[in-house]
């Protein structure tokens, strides 16, 4: 079953805090993040939890990484790719599935998640 779609898909998305991170790039005005934003958001997640999936998305073309030299210290940015907004699409119609069928948050029916307020300063 190496070669069934949804296997691959499963390896890649299925890891541990990968949704998250998606999503909090998704989330708020300013789509391009920092690491340490990303880590502080994100609350329970190691450093080297965090630095290994945004290499995996990155390799996976998901996210891109912008580096600006120009100034000490470098600073990283992460952001989405269109390939990753549209993985995003998906991710919302889970949402929207996990809200009929599991969850209990008004709030968050009610919210589209680029507007979510939570965890942001």
């Amino acid at each position: 079953m190496k070669d069934c779609t949804i296997y691959k898909l499963t390896e890649l998305v299925g890891k541990k805090w990968t949704l998250c991170i998606l999503h909090e790039l998704y989330k708020g005005k300013m789509c391009d993040k920092r690491f340490n934003e990303l880590k502080g958001q994100l609350g329970g997640i190691t450093q080297k939890t965090l630095s290994t999936r945004l290499k995996e998305l990155e390799k996976e073309g998901l996210i891109i990484k912008t580096v600006d030299s120009s100034s000490f210290p470098v600073k990283c940015e992460y952001s989405l790719t269109k390939k990753g907004e549209e993985l995003i699409e998906i991710i919302q119609m889970l949402k929207s599935w996990g809200n009929r069928w599991m969850a209990n948050s008004e709030a968050c029916r009610r919210t589209l998640c680029i507007e979510c307020k939570k965890n942001q300063s």
